[in-house]
């Protein structure tokens, strides 16, 4: 009997305590507003589904958005904790503008980034492909002193894009209390905006004047009050690229938590999947040299067996030996040559028997470095006629159709692979090794027979992939799954 009763009374109390922690620690609502951009220089959509997925990454957050936010009241609005802007398009309402104002005023957060520094709520207009002062009083003044800065349209402008680093100010602020003192943005780096003595600056990085630049630091996050509210801004933010950084993550996620609340529970982001890592493959992506689409990003991330680390360039990803601390090697570089430095990291590589998967237009790479191109991937595009080797060709965006060689249907690699019907970019007249080993090839008359094959070298597996030029191949369930059974083979998990 006393065991029954106890038994109750347990199953009560487990049943309790979880209704006591979310009421402890309820999620914080958030409103996204968007729905407007100056295209095409900044595209709402994509940047809204970054800020939307990382936000819900949180199970601290309930997120809603709305495209359309002209008919917001303060009766909408009640129900919301903070309020994320993302937007630049024609003004509000009056009573919009009016409700979002005494939201702030009367505690609620507010966060904004990149775009919303200039535009129509300055009273700019957008005239022969530059921002302009409109008319006098035709901006929404509140705005200016909401987010504690405004941008004069003279002094709109930017760096060429690079990667920079961002360098917090303020080590005991919440926001960064238990982060690095710095991180890396792959963004454009707005210069010469003008704070508000209200605002506070978070952190700040450098404007490099060989690219355009001021050669001065300038603020790159800042907070400010507004009423009882409390505000973020940053100007980082262009596209889902700049939102992929770890860096990116925990200010937004870090950031609208303290607008809301004052205070910050959600652990540091770090790069790859934290969960299980020691289990998992370590990968090491390399680029540099040539664009990609940004969903590249999304199907490193589909490869939930994967911890992957991004290196922009060989300085950054050769500086120490990486055969003792990675599994394999994705490339999407396209570097004509190399140094010493990166010739001797990836021949130590190489030869220690770890795993390399070249893909796409990493086919170009390292012409100074006829050892990689014959003995190890096997292939090599020809920029230009080279050792009696004619140049070699591409076309863009063209359909065409990829199957499996004959007999290799068993390999691992191509476990559930079908015939690829695909968008991409043909490639044509290119060197290959006699001694590949052809697992996938296409009849395309302006394309060269083999697509996806073995490289010749006997101690690693090395694989070229020479699909992934477009979005279309990026998101394709075939390609990614060629691309997982490759990351796995290379990496020795199947035989």
């Amino acid at each position: 009997m006393r065991i029954a009763t106890f038994l109750v009374w347990f199953i009560a109390l487990m049943t309790y305590l979880p209704l006591v922690t979310q009421a402890e620690n309820p999620r914080i609502k958030v409103l996204l507003l968007t729905g407007q951009a100056d295209l095409p220089y900044h595209v709402w959509q994509e940047t809204t589904a970054s800020i939307r997925k990382i936000l819900e990454s949180s199970e601290r957050f309930d997120v809603r958005v709305t495209e359309e936010p002209r008919g917001l009241t303060s009766a909408a609005l009640a129900e919301y904790d903070v309020l994320v802007l993302n937007y630049n398009g024609p003004r509000w309402p009056p009573q919009t503008e009016a409700a979002i104002e005494k939201f702030v005023k009367d505690g609620g957060g507010f966060v904004a980034v990149h775009q919303a520094i200039y535009g129509a709520f300055f009273g700019q207009v957008h005239r022969n492909g530059r921002w302009e002062a409109g008319p006098s009083e035709s901006g929404w003044a509140s705005f200016t002193q909401m987010i504690g800065a405004n941008w004069a349209p003279d002094d709109i402008g930017h760096a060429r894009r690079t990667v920079f680093s961002v360098e917090w100010k303020d080590p005991g602020h919440p926001l960064n209390a238990d982060l690095p003192p710095s991180f890396m943005a792959n963004d454009e780096l707005y210069h010469k905006i003008n704070l508000l003595p209200s605002a506070e600056v978070l952190a700040e990085g450098e404007s490099p004047l060989h690219l355009g630049g001021t050669g001065r630091k300038e603020p790159l996050i800042w907070t400010n009050q507004f009423g009882k509210g409390r505000v973020l801004f940053s100007p980082l933010g262009h596209d889902a690229l700049a939102w992929h950084e770890p860096g990116m993550k925990n200010l937004l996620l870090r950031g609208t938590e303290w607008a809301a609340t004052g205070q910050v529970s959600i652990e540091p982001v770090t790069r790859g999947h934290a969960k299980n890592a020691e289990s998992k493959v370590k990968l090491l992506v390399v680029t540099g040299g040539h664009g990609y689409p940004s969903s590249f990003y999304a199907m490193l991330d589909s490869l939930n067996f994967v911890e992957w680390t991004h290196a922009t360039s060989h300085a950054e990803a050769f500086r120490q030996p990486i055969e003792d601390r990675f599994d394999a090697l994705l490339l999407h570089d396209m570097y004509d040559s190399t140094t010493e430095q990166t010739r001797n990291r990836l021949q130590a590589f190489v030869e220690s028997g770890k795993g390399v998967l070249s893909l796409h237009h990493a086919i170009v790479d390292y012409t100074d470095w006829p050892w990689w191109y014959k003995e190890v991937t096997g292939g090599k595009y020809f920029v230009k006629p080279m050792d009696g080797h004619p140049a070699s060709h591409y076309r863009e965006d063209e359909e065409f159709l990829v199957s499996r060689a004959k007999d290799k249907q068993n390999h691992p690699i191509l476990k559930g692979i079908g015939p690829l019907w695909v968008y991409d970019e043909l490639y044509r007249d290119m060197y290959h090794s006699p001694n590949i080993e052809v697992l996938m090839e296409t009849s395309h008359p302006e394309n060269d027979r083999p697509v996806v094959y073995i490289g010749p070298h006997p101690g690693a597996r090395v694989v070229y992939i020479q699909l992934g030029h477009s979005d279309d191949t990026m998101n394709n369930p075939g390609f990614r799954k060629l691309v997982a059974n490759t990351v796995k083979w290379i990496s020795r998990k199947t035989n």
